[in-house]
């Protein structure tokens, strides 16, 4: 696979989860006395929504790129594997109901307690993955003006 078919195809799964989830969020508002979806749903909502236009965007940059198919191909795996990484995490928080914050002291899986390390340790990856893999393919743009 290349990396602008990744791209597209990583589009249309975060478009359909967030199509999805939509449904799951009206069931949660119909459901509730104040009209409200849980919180970790309506997160994983919108996220999936706004993650697949993130992807079209990487795939933009991809076609833009002057950087080896590898290069971009890499770059934008890492975006999507943390894009999907933080889906994963709304989806769990979503369905275990376990939580309003996911940052909020103690940091909870279910009925578990996560140290504070794996937590920042997680997100400092997630800035390094989602980040660098962007810009990288931008710098692949830059360098073509």
């Amino acid at each position: 696979m290349d990396a602008l078919r990744l791209c597209y195809l990583s589009a249309g799964v975060f478009f359909i989860v967030g199509l999805l989830c939509g449904i799951w969020k009206y069931s949660g508002i119909v459901k509730s006395k104040d009209a409200t979806a849980p919180e970790y749903v309506s997160i994983l909502h919108r996220a999936s929504l706004l993650y697949s236009f993130a992807c079209i965007l990487l795939a933009k940059f991809v076609e833009l790129s002057t950087l080896s198919e590898e290069i971009n191909f890499y770059s934008a795996l890492a975006a999507i594997v943390f894009f999907s990484f933080a889906q994963v995490t709304y989806f769990l928080h979503a369905l275990l109901k376990d939580t309003e914050n996911q940052f909020a002291k103690p940091y909870r899986l279910g009925n578990w307690i996560l140290p504070s390390f794996l937590i920042h340790f997680s997100m400092a990856l997630l800035i390094l993955g989602e980040l660098g893999g962007f810009l990288i393919l931008f710098w692949g743009f830059v360098r073509s003006l």
